[in-house]
């Protein structure tokens, strides 16, 4: 009875002059249609009436269907921060005797590229030390405006790639600005939070942390994901400014001595591979993943 209808259907529908809008216009145009119908052109009401009927709940099953989608969107968009915010533990101030500094802000950037940071921490010896070769994945984390993800990227090539990490989006659209004005599209930029850096695992060949991880709130947590996105062989490059100097012009909090850095790292599954001491004003020592791997953080 139903293909009966609908065959019945479509050959009416076909004759109907204009394309219909929606399903209850195309209803109103064939009814009109059966109206004027000559007497030897009848079609079966009863079969018209069934399938106008199941069209007009077709629409509505699927207006419900779009109105309970939207509202369940809705409800993860206003569930989801509050979800975050909890996952989140608390933020320490302390960390082994060492107090953390606070994250210095966007508003800061133009300090990052000023025209004297190259005599005054010769970046360009820090970078020729990385040990970077071609098709390396590297990750930038506390990357800032770019200042030292935009070389990385160039010196690794067209086959390498830079996760450039910042928990603040204002510096992610500064780096997005200066990767597009100098044409380098191998970066990704990823907004991490204060406890994790969110990479994926196993992918990292060397992480990058350049006066960074003096600022971490919550170092227990980022030194156990850095841990699970390096690759076997990967390394951890930390560069921080040399608490031993105090010549070096650098508030005391955003400092490290290297027994500081030597009591945070191994106990966090990490051992000191090489370290280079030649920087003006900074410590730069590698780190690599040691075994046992300690419990993990929550």
């Amino acid at each position: 009875m139903l293909r009966s209808c609908r065959r019945r259907w479509l050959r009416v529908k076909r004759r109907v002059a204009g394309p219909a809008k929606n399903g209850f216009e195309s209803e109103a145009k064939i009814r009109q249609f059966l109206t004027e119908t000559k007497s030897g052109e009848r079609v079966n009401i009863r079969c018209i009436e069934v399938l106008a009927k199941v069209t007009v709940l077709v629409w509505l099953l699927l207006l419900f269907g779009l109105a309970t989608k939207s509202r369940a969107q809705e409800s993860i968009v206003e569930e989801k921060p509050q979800a975050i915010q909890s996952a989140i533990p608390p933020a320490l101030t302390e960390y082994m005797g060492r107090r953390i500094a606070y994250t210095m802000s966007f508003h800061e950037a133009p300090w990052l590229a000023r025209q004297e940071r190259e005599i005054e921490e010769r970046c360009s010896l820090l970078l020729a030390n990385l040990e970077l070769r071609q098709g390396m994945t590297v990750c930038d984390l506390g990357c800032g405006n770019g200042f030292h993800s935009l070389p990385v990227a160039r010196m690794i090539g067209k086959k390498g790639h830079v996760f450039a990490v910042d928990i603040q989006p204002e510096m992610l659209n500064l780096l997005r600005e200066n990767a597009e004005s100098e044409e380098i599209d191998n970066i990704t930029p990823i907004l991490g939070s204060v406890h994790d850096p969110r990479l994926p695992d196993d992918s990292i060949d060397l992480i990058l942390l350049v006066d960074v991880y003096h600022e971490f709130s919550h170092p227990e947590h980022m030194l156990a994901r850095m841990r699970t996105a390096l690759k076997p062989d990967g390394r951890i490059a930390l560069v921080e400014f040399r608490t031993e100097d105090d010549s070096v012009p650098i508030k005391p909090e955003h400092k490290m001595s290297k027994e500081q850095i030597l009591k945070e790292f191994p106990p966090n599954g990490f051992k000191l591979l090489a370290e280079f001491d030649k920087l003006p004003w900074q410590h730069l020592m590698f780190f690599g993943k040691d075994d046992p791997a300690p419990a993990s953080k929550q």
